[in-house]
């Protein structure tokens, strides 16, 4: 269970006596409630279902063992998703004037911006525009205070060892939609993302791209995703911070349908304990030792 809590946020904090790593882990898209009020949804929950995160805060916490933060989200992601820039605004969805700089990018034109507009293709979140002033207050009480939480906990990791590895939980389909780039294909059961190598040293992305095929799982990197707007914002490898994104499958863990586990969590759960022990190792060794000299040079 989570140990501190906050209106958008909760963390699964360290346990007491339990040396802390250099790590911190964020789950953005674990959450299924919708916070109350404001525009109502007209999306079934079944096409909802389809862009959560599903158990990710859970595992990641059951991997870290209390030896690292891990930041959860408290809302859906359709409602404000915090891996997408702030100022990625689809104008389509506001109803009023929006003062703000607006940047779209091809996912708020593919009605997957900072606020969904689409669940899935064709299958509209609301019935009507959302008024700018709710827009507005989404991002004062969400968006901006799991930035905020996410950033103190970098910066005091970082603090305390020298450098910081955040990893950005996520899950995906096993197969790609309409909305994806890789429509109609299907996914690998892990991918690990860098934005091309600029939010991560080499060598950290290489350790976690290797050690989680060396425990069986057949892993891709920057292919499908390159990684969004959490590791572009917390990822300044030449700082000191270095920030990768992992995508699993649900395949392998959930009825993508129903969303129900299935056997295979628990089995993936394990592995990824696994993977997080070797990760810490690695850190306390070699691996942390050249990225806590990158760090120094910064």
């Amino acid at each position: 269970m989570p140990t501190s809590v906050n209106s958008s946020f909760h963390v699964f904090e360290p346990r007491a006596g339990v040396p802390l790593s250099p790590l911190v882990f964020d789950s953005p898209h674990s959450c299924r409630d919708w916070p109350l009020g404001g525009t109502p949804v007209v999306a079934p929950p079944e096409a909802l279902l389809t862009s959560w995160d599903a158990y990710m805060d859970e595992l990641w916490a059951y991997a870290a063992a209390g030896r690292a933060p891990v930041v959860a989200a408290k809302f859906h992601r359709a409602f404000i998703d915090v891996n997408r820039a702030r100022d990625d605004i689809d104008l389509e969805l506001i109803d009023g004037a929006w003062s703000e700089p607006v940047h779209m990018t091809k996912k708020s034109a593919a009605g997957m911006g900072l606020i969904r507009r689409f669940a899935l293709p064709g299958v509209p979140v609301y019935a009507r525009r959302l008024p700018a002033q709710e827009v507005r207050q989404r991002i004062a009480d969400y968006y901006d205070p799991y930035h905020a939480e996410v950033a103190r906990r970098v910066a005091c990791a970082r603090a305390r060892s020298g450098f910081v590895c955040h990893v950005d939980c996520h899950s995906m389909k096993s197969v790609g939609n309409a909305m994806n780039d890789d429509s109609g294909q299907a996914r690998p059961d892990i991918v690990v993302s860098d934005r091309e190598g600029t939010t991560a040293h080499p060598a950290f992305t290489s350790f976690v791209a290797r050690t989680l095929s060396e425990l069986g799982f057949a892993v891709k990197v920057n292919d499908p995703y390159k990684g969004a707007e959490l590791i572009r914002r917390h990822g300044l490898p030449a700082q000191g911070q270095h920030s990768v994104q992992i995508e699993i499958n649900r395949a392998i863990y959930i009825d993508e349908k129903t969303g129900e586990k299935h056997g295979g969590f628990e089995r993936l759960a394990e592995d990824m304990r696994v993977f997080v022990d070797r990760l810490i190792q690695a850190l306390d060794g070699e691996l942390g030792e050249q990225l806590r000299a990158r760090g120094a040079n910064a």
